[in-house]
């Protein structure tokens, strides 16, 4: 359900999930807004870590987080790799990836205006 978060606002989740990722070391944090882009979600957050177990930690952080501050259960796909976790929250999109991954598929460039990260 959009817009369904403990005060109301997929903002207050973006916040969440920002503090999340930098808490836990998260590199290269980018933050797309996708409103007026994409019906699937109102932002998506793109972000690398270090190694494969690095993404899982991140990765399993963050949905523990979403989990114990909106109730939310996360959809999860990639986290038994960890070359690339992707965490829908319903309101965020959540990519997580290793660099080399990152940099081969480039969604920045996909949602970014311009095409620049």
């Amino acid at each position: 359900m959009k817009g369904a978060t403990k005060d109301g606002t997929s903002e207050a989740l973006l916040a969440l999930i920002l503090t999340s990722l930098d808490d836990d070391k998260a590199e290269d944090i980018v933050q797309i807004n996708l409103r007026g882009k994409s019906a699937m979600a109102d932002y998506m957050v793109i972000c690398s870590g270090r190694s494969s177990r690095q993404v899982a930690a991140i990765s399993e952080k963050l949905i523990e987080r979403v989990k114990a501050e909106f109730g939310r259960l996360s959809k999860v796909e990639g986290k038994e790799t960890g070359d690339w976790v992707l965490i829908d929250t319903g309101d965020v999109i959540v990519h997580v990836f290793r660099p080399e991954v990152r940099e081969f598929y480039q969604l920045e460039k996909m949602w970014l205006p311009g095409g620049t990260a």
